[in-house]
Formats: C-alpha cells, sequence, structure tokens
C-alpha cells in the first residue's frame, strides 16, 4: 500500500479529470490522477469540434494531445490503473483500491465519464449479494463455487481466467462483440447471448441467458463505464448520474464529481469547467 496521503484524488482523465488535476496542481495541492489506457477515446475520435471556445475547427486528437501535454507541462503523471472501490478511513480521509495498490486521499473527484444507461435486469439488486465488478477484491469469496462472467472488456478476460483457479466452474459471456482471446480451457465460453436477468432470495442463484437458466453463485460484470454507486456505498444517483450540488459536491463529504458522469449535456466545455469547480471547491473544503 502506498502510505502517502494525497490531498486529492482524481478518478478519471477524460477532459473534467484533466481541468481538475491542472487545477488542483495550481492550486498547490498534491494530487493523484487515475485513468484509462486511453484518456478521452471519446475525444480522439472526434473529426471536429467546433464549439470549443478559442479552437474552432480543431480535430479531436489534436484537442486531446493539446489537452495532455498542458498536463505534461505541470508534471502531472497518470496512473493507468482502474479503481475498484473507494472506503472512507478514520480521520476523514478515504482508501482507493485498484487491482495493483491501494491509495490515501483526504478528497476523492470523480470523473468516470458517461454512465452504464442499461443494467442487467436485477443487477442492482444483487449487489454485494452475488454481483461484483472486481475479481480480485471478491473472488476468493466464490472459491469452489460456480460464477459467471460478463465482459466488454479484456479485463473481464484476465479476471475469467483468475476465477477458474479459484471456482468449481466459470461461464464466460462476451458482450459487445468482445472476442474472448486467451481464455482457460475450463471456462465454457457462452457464445451469442447476452445475460437477460439475474435472480435469486437473498442472494443470486441463476442468471437467465436465452431460453437457458444458468445455476450460478455470483456475476462479475466488466464494462468501459463505471456504475457509480460501485465505487463507494451510499452515493445519490439519478438515473444512474451523480447528484452534485453547485460546488459539485456530492451527497458524501469530501466526495466531488464532474463531467458527464453528472448528467447532461455531456459537452466538452461542461466538462471542462465542471473539472475546475470541483477542484476548486475540494481545494476549499481542505484549506478550511
Amino acid at each position: 500500500m502506498n502510505k502517502e496521503i494525497y490531498d486529492i484524488a482524481i478518478i478519471g482523465c477524460g477532459p473534467s479529470g484533466l481541468s481538475a488535476a491542472i487545477n488542483a496542481t495550481i492550486r498547490r495541492k498534491s494530487i493523484i490522477l487515475l485513468g484509462g489506457e486511453l484518456c478521452t477515446p471519446k475525444l480522439q475520435k472526434s473529426p471536429l469540434v467546433s464549439n470549443y471556445l478559442g479552437f474552432p475547427e480543431i480535430d479531436g486528437r489534436t484537442l486531446r494531445d493539446k489537452f495532455l501535454r498542458h498536463t505534461r507541462s505541470l508534471d502531472i503523471p497518470i496512473l493507468q490503473e482502474k479503481v475498484d472501490s473507494i472506503i472512507r478511513v478514520e480521520g476523514d480521509s478515504f482508501t482507493l483500491q485498484t487491482k495493483e495498490s491501494q491509495y490515501l486521499a483526504r478528497t476523492v473527484i470523480l470523473t468516470t465519464g458517461v454512465t452504464v444507461a442499461e443494467l442487467v435486469e436485477g443487477e442492482r439488486d444483487f449487489i454485494g449479494k452475488g454481483v461484483s465488478y472486481c475479481a480480485t477484491c471478491d473472488g476468493p469469496l466464490f472459491a469452489g463455487q460456480q460464477v459467471a462472467v460478463l465482459a466488454f472488456t479484456n479485463e473481464g478476460i484476465e479476471d475469467a481466467n483468475f476465477l477458474a483457479d479459484i471456482c468449481r466452474k466459470v461461464y464466460f459471456i462476451g458482450g459487445g462483440g468482445l472476442v474472448p482471446k486467451g481464455l482457460k480451457d475450463v471456462v465454457e465460453v457462452v457464445e451469442n447471448q447476452k445475460i437477460e436477468a439475474i435472480s435469486g432470495n437473498e442472494y443470486i442463484s441463476k442468471i437467465k441467458i436465452g431460453d437457458r437458466d444458468l445455476s450460478v453463485d455470483g456475476v462479475f460484470i466488466y464494462r468501459e463505464t463505471y456504475l457509480p454507486d460501485q465505487l463507494i456505498n451510499g452515493l445519490n444517483l439519478t438515473d444512474n448520474h451523480i447528484n452534485v450540488d453547485r460546488l459539485f459536491q456530492t451527497n458524501i463529504k469530501g466526495i466531488y464529481a464532474a463531467g458527464d458522469c453528472t448528467g447532461k449535456p455531456y459537452q466538452l466545455a461542461k466538462a471542462v469547467g465542471e473539472g475546475q469547480i470541483a477542484a476548486l471547491s475540494a481545494v476549499q473544503y481542505l484549506d478550511q
């Protein structure tokens, strides 16, 4: 575990996350910025950005490179680690758990991008009761049992292999056209299907896939986007977007949110501005 306590941890390196990191750094706060393998992929794919002030008719890749160049000019590193959970610890600080490590921070800014629009039927009802988003965290709880992995990312393939070593049976369902390359032979691939529903009594007992019911004790789900309250318990949402006030403070003291994860419009200028306000609000909170 990293023993340093950062002033601000920023989760996500899109426009709002980079904006928050730059503004917090200028205000002389210690930060940790955790993001994916490719920051701002949506911006990079845009052939033309015509509504960002000062940069008429610029392509997304060029604008993204300018954002990253600005970030690097302030010696802000981007750690390519996915945060699996956030837990408040003693002394009004937070532990951020990733597959690789743990980090401590006094405040957190969530800039996780567009959130999950459609959940599997029953998914939210069974979070913590068989539904998990991290095999490293929860896999040992299912040792010797049957589980399913619903994966839209390669991380799901890696964790299916990890689960295969400790579980009696692992089913793999690829989402979004994911090709399951590198799966262990003992993992059963359910092809050309999707999970229609997750059900059980107090805990998960089965999933519905097409016209089949599979008996499972757990379901591990891997998406490119976050389910916001997956990260920290008690976070208030509306339609899977994080509720914030005008200072971009959530209902949890010390936790802020900015960008697409707070709701529409999903616009670049909005994300950058919200990232700045969230950072300045966190700075004010720390200074008080």
